[in-house]
């Protein structure tokens, strides 16, 4: 069977989101799609024999070899040549750039070197797509079928304390979510927190001992996480606790009142803090606990019992998914249910309930062998044949300290996730007080000012770091404004955003423009910036495909840049050096800072970040 994760990512990377999306032309066009299609049917017709052809268009790196480029011929002649027909790439390439049929985007096309195909757009084209794009706003494609996803992110552990190695996927699920909410899916946040098993009959079993009131208030929650601590103890150490605390357990999954009313408060409490978090992150989740799949486990241990696919081991049952090393542990050998257990209870419910199209797991990369076999499992017994349904393991590496270890505090402790949110702020309004920005932003500018800085430079210095890698947690880093940062990006877009406000320009004035003047881009930094706004879609679409968040805010960091290129060369707006009056306003150049804020607004808010006007 192999690595369903692996073979959904080629899979998806080979299938265009064609399929899924048709083009309207109030909606911004994928570019690098619309070449795929014509260079596709070029090829197609120059060698109609040749099965799946190697299609591979990409921006051109370097002006002077024009703005795409397509590098099939290479690829074609390696698999011609494994058939036994010897054609040079550049024979092949002469042969595709023949075949290519009428339309509106390729002014010319150039073959160079060993067969590489350079292709120059039609500048009238590219003008006319951010006149539609200023004119409808920033859209993706219509869904041919409005598909549905779940996104299981976050999940911390009742009545303890949300801490750093929760911020990767509170954050990475959370972008997730809005990428595809903006792409017109229907949606499913789910938050797969721990709130049921043995842990909650030792919790109660001590609380009885050491909280009497356990029953009317829970314990605040820095008191619940070390009562946890001191249980956890004493069920290794005291063999008389560990059997009342197993009573515990009984009573609760009995569904006893008093069990149940205690285990309650305990959520409550824990929830009440988890939402401080998602309320400083800006996040909306919809908790599904493991003990919302309790009652759907026995279900799903009685349908692998009756298709054959158990085993018994050492009074355990256990399921052995094909081309997986290790089995699923469904049922421990004193009867109780497992992680193994609920996931499979949860990825069925996921399937057949909520009918999802897509579903992915957003959660360290430690537990890919876990969920490569809970998938490989839910296919041997039929629930999901890949090729129908997406369900994908978005894993991520940890958050390291700037020492390259395990992000800690100086004690050694787990770094609050709270304290960690409350120095962002105290070191965002530094910086912003540094600046003097103290000095002209109102104390309501200044605090949302505040806000933005510090919970966007926390969220995009995790999503511009590649997720599968670990990355090393800086404040300096995050808060500096020069490089790839959210604070650099922020104050590009607050300086893009002022220009229009400076020059004394209406609303109503640049809607006018919109609707009347053309975009001309005939410097060549207007061409390189209306073309790097227009790779917007293609990069939103290699993320649906990849999930890999750090390609949009590299994009973004090139779209800044190279909108800062353009302003130093090209003036929007010209002032009388004595009195500093407007004499000259270039509306076509204006409307390109336009188009690059809302392109920038739109990436801003599918990282989940909260631009403000003043800064």
């Amino acid at each position: 069977m192999g690595d369903p994760v692996a073979n959904y990512t080629s899979r998806l990377q080979q299938q265009s989101l064609q399929e899924e999306m048709s083009q309207n032309d109030n909606e911004m066009l994928n570019i690098n799609q619309r070449l795929q299609q014509i260079f596709g049917e070029a090829i197609n017709t120059a060698y109609p024999g040749l099965e799946n052809p190697p299609l591979t268009v990409t921006p051109n790196q370097q002006a002077k070899f024009g703005d795409y480029q397509c590098n099939s011929a290479m690829a074609m002649a390696q698999v011609m040549k494994a058939k036994g027909q010897k054609i040079s790439p550049r024979e092949i390439a002469e042969k595709i750039v023949q075949n290519i049929p009428n339309n509106e985007l390729i002014e010319r096309t150039e073959i160079a070197g060993p067969g590489f195909i350079n292709v120059h757009l039609k500048r009238m084209f590219v003008s006319k797509l951010l006149s539609s794009l200023l004119v409808n706003g920033v859209k993706p494609p219509s869904l041919k079928k409005k598909k549905k996803v779940v996104v299981d992110f976050s999940s911390p552990n009742i009545a303890k304390e949300m801490h750093v190695g929760h911020l990767r996927s509170t954050i990475i699920g959370d972008s997730m979510c809005r990428l595809f909410e903006f792409l017109g899916y229907e949606v499913l946040r789910l938050n797969h927190v721990g709130d049921w098993g043995t842990q909650f009959g030792m919790l109660i079993a001590h609380l009885q001992d050491k909280f009497p009131n356990y029953l009317s208030v829970s314990p605040p929650i820095g008191d619940l996480q070390a009562f946890y601590k001191e249980s956890k103890k004493r069920f290794d150490e005291d063999e008389e606790f560990k059997r009342r605390a197993y009573q515990c357990v009984v009573k609760l999954q009995s569904k006893e009142p008093d069990f149940i009313k205690a285990w309650n408060l305990i959520c409550d409490v824990s929830r009440n803090e988890f939402q401080k978090v998602y309320n400083c992150l800006d996040i909306r989740i919809e908790e599904r606990g493991e003990s919302y799949y309790q009652d759907m486990m026995t279900a799903v241990i009685k349908e692998f019992e009756e298709k054959g696919l158990v085993q018994l081991d050492e009074g355990r049952k256990i399921v052995f998914a094909p081309g997986q090393s290790i089995p699923l542990t469904i049922v421990k050998s004193d009867g109780g249910y497992t992680y193994d257990t609920s996931d499979l209870a949860a990825i069925k419910n996921r399937i057949f309930d909520e009918k999802a199209d897509i579903i992915i797991y957003v959660t360290d990369s430690g537990q890919a062998v876990h969920f490569q076999v809970v998938f490989a499992a839910a296919q041997l017994i039929g629930w999901y044949d890949p090729k129908v349904i997406r369900v994908e393991h978005a894993g991520f590496g940890v958050v390291l300290g700037e020492d390259k270890k395990k992000f800690k505090t100086r004690s050694g402790d787990t770094v609050r996730l709270m304290d960690l949110l409350e120095e962002g702020l105290k070191r965002s309004m530094d910086k912003l007080k540094e600046k003097g920005r103290d000095k002209v932003l109102t104390p309501e500018d200044l605090v949302k000012a505040q806000r933005a800085v510090a919970f966007g430079c926390i969220k995009y210095a995790d999503l511009s770091h590649n997720r599968i890698n670990d990355y090393v947690f800086s404040f300096d880093k995050m808060l500096d404004d020069r490089g790839n940062t959210a604070a650099y990006l922020l104050y590009a877009f607050t300086r893009i955003r002022s220009i229009a406000r400076l020059a004394n320009i209406q609303e109503a004035t640049l809607r006018t423009a919109v609707e009347t003047t053309e975009v001309l881009l005939d410097h060549e930094k207007e061409w390189k910036l209306g073309k790097c706004i227009l790779r917007f879609p293609e990069i939103l679409q290699k993320i649906t495909d990849d999930l890999l968040l750090h390609t949009l805010c590299d994009y973004l960091y090139e779209l800044a840049t190279t909108f800062t290129e353009f302003y130093d060369s090209c003036y929007c707006v010209e002032k009388d050096r004595q009195t500093g009056e407007v004499v000259k306003i270039n509306m076509c150049r204006m409307l390109l800072c336009e188009a690059t804020a809302a392109v920038m607004a739109k990436g801003f808010d599918i990282l989940g970040i909260n631009p403000v006007e003043r800064m």
